[in-house]
């Protein structure tokens, strides 16, 4: 008999054991940026808080999903423009999950099929544009992956938060000649400037002469500066005509002076 009650004792421990174990296995913890989908007997209960969150061993399972932001990163990839230019273009997209139901039953891995998504959207969105408007409009560019990829991916209970291109590169001969074109527009530029001081100069010289032609002895006094001027250096010889009423406007200063 006593044999027969110690066994029992036995079995009882064994069981309360592993009942006592069973209960704590279905003791888990989320924490503040996670949410627990709990599903029962395969169907779908209910979601878990972030604290402590308590299921049915066996009857019940939960899956975790990570509500942060996330990174994932569109690889580089050849890209034919409107225009029929081939580049080579990466992108990074940021997204967070929503609704973590949906991303558990809707859809297997929803960080692969938001990249696989994207990088389809950048090749739809870069083929429908020329090669200008791809590289002095890049946010824009961004802003029109986001849109297509937000409209597909909020059913399976996904945000898209921002899209950004990291890099264009093109060919090397369209590097070459856009390289000339650059300097090209730089030349035209120059060009540019020194015509309008050349016009600035002409203008300053036309109204000095008319300034001087209203006044004789200022333009006698203007070539006597600049014979002075001239002769200044003793290591040339320089022959000059002078005209017929400078020779007399001379005499008479001359003339004045002996009287």
């Amino acid at each position: 008999m006593e044999g027969v009650v110690a066994t029992v004792v036995c079995v009882v421990t064994v069981v309360l054991g592993i009942a006592v174990l069973l209960a704590f296995s279905g003791i888990k913890m989320l924490y503040q940026y996670e949410r627990g989908v709990v599903f029962m007997l395969g169907k779908y209960q209910g979601t878990r808080e972030p604290g402590l969150a308590f299921i049915i061993p066996i009857i019940q399972s939960m899956r975790r999903v990570d509500m942060r932001i996330k990174t994932a990163d569109i690889p580089r990839q050849e890209v034919m423009t409107k225009d029929n230019i081939p580049m080579l273009v990466n992108a990074v997209v940021y997204f967070k999950v929503v609704s973590p139901e949906d991303v558990i039953i809707k859809i297997e891995d929803h960080m692969f099929a938001v990249r696989q998504y994207t990088q389809a959207a950048l090749r739809d969105v870069i083929g429908n544009s020329e090669m200008d408007f791809v590289l002095t409009e890049r946010e824009q560019i961004a802003d029109s992956i986001k849109e297509i990829v937000d409209a597909e991916t909020s059913g399976w209970g996904v945000d898209v938060e921002s899209i950004k291109i990291q890099e264009v590169e093109l060919p090397s001969e369209m590097k070459r000649a856009m390289a000339k074109q650059a300097e090209a527009e730089r030349e035209r530029r120059a060009m540019i400037i020194a015509s309008q001081g050349e016009l600035s100069a002409s203008e300053n010289l036309a109204q000095a002469a008319e300034t001087l032609a209203r006044s004789s002895g200022a333009l006698h006094l203007r070539t006597l500066q600049t014979i002075r001027d001239i002769a200044a250096d003793p290591s040339e010889k320089i022959v000059l005509f002078m005209p017929s009423d400078l020779a007399g406007a001379i005499s008479k200063v001359v003339e004045g002076k002996k009287e």
